[in-house]
């Protein structure tokens, strides 16, 4: 049993073939997770940093727009639902409480952004709990296989049945071998969206006690992006 030969040649190969894909769709994504929250973290410290360098609310909003990164995209929310808040009435969007408007935004947002990490943690989960068992299978298969050919052989000898026996168990190896690191890679990842997220959490706290502050008064910079506006307006 070896990757050199054919998938098509039979299952055990098959099986190996495809836990060889499942290994290297877990660097891979391993790879794309760690250069995401690398990236996400340099670009929310750097936004924090200016954000609570700023002298007030209205200064701080000049800092948000086009900000890179998920606190900022949470403040961009929050001042847009500000914004809506003062604008005048003209539909039902505008009967909601402005305090449960920001609430609700800064909250859809934070959940925005968790659902956005979140991406590629389930392939993860899902190659560290199967890929055991699709190696066992392959073992299964391989026994099975090697059974028939020692009956076809007539001999039960130890050379006879060790070679093909040991050789179908290398699926099973071959499974957690593959298991492991999709298990770790997957836990490492969601200690790090839990922490992302409970930062994000304490920033739209700490942004909606500033907005409590200034009496939840009209933002006049920047005027928020229509698409942003109209994102909070479809949350309600």
């Amino acid at each position: 049993m070896n990757l050199s030969a054919s998938p098509i040649q039979s299952v055990d190969h098959a099986v190996l073939w495809l836990l060889a894909g499942f290994s290297t769709i877990t660097w891979a994504l391993g790879l794309l997770k760690g250069v995401q929250f690398v990236r996400l973290k340099r670009q929310d410290r750097r936004f924090l940093k200016r954000f609570w360098s700023a002298s007030n609310l209205p200064a701080a909003a000049e800092l948000v727009d086009e900000a890179p990164g998920a606190a900022a995209r949470v403040a961009q929310a929050g001042f847009a639902a500000l914004h809506t808040a003062a604008a005048p009435a003209g539909d039902l969007s505008h009967a909601i409480d402005h305090q449960d408007r920001l609430e609700r935004a800064l909250r859809q947002q934070v959940q925005r952004e968790r659902r956005g990490l979140e991406s590629g943690l389930a392939a993860l989960a899902s190659i560290g709990s199967t890929a055991p068992f699709i190696g066992l299978f392959g073992t299964v298969w391989g026994i099975m296989k090697a059974l028939d050919g020692i009956a076809a052989a007539g001999s039960s000898s130890l050379e006879t049945v060790a070679g093909p026996i040991g050789a179908a168990l290398i699926a099973t190896g071959f499974g957690i071998a593959v298991a492991v690191p999709a298990v770790l890679v997957y836990n490492y990842f969601l200690r790090r969206l839990k922490l992302t997220a409970a930062d994000l959490d304490d920033f739209a706290h700490d942004f909606y006690s500033l907005a409590q502050k200034s009496s939840f008064q009209v933002i006049a910079h920047p005027a928020p992006r229509p698409a942003a506006v109209q994102r909070v307006r479809e949350a309600f």
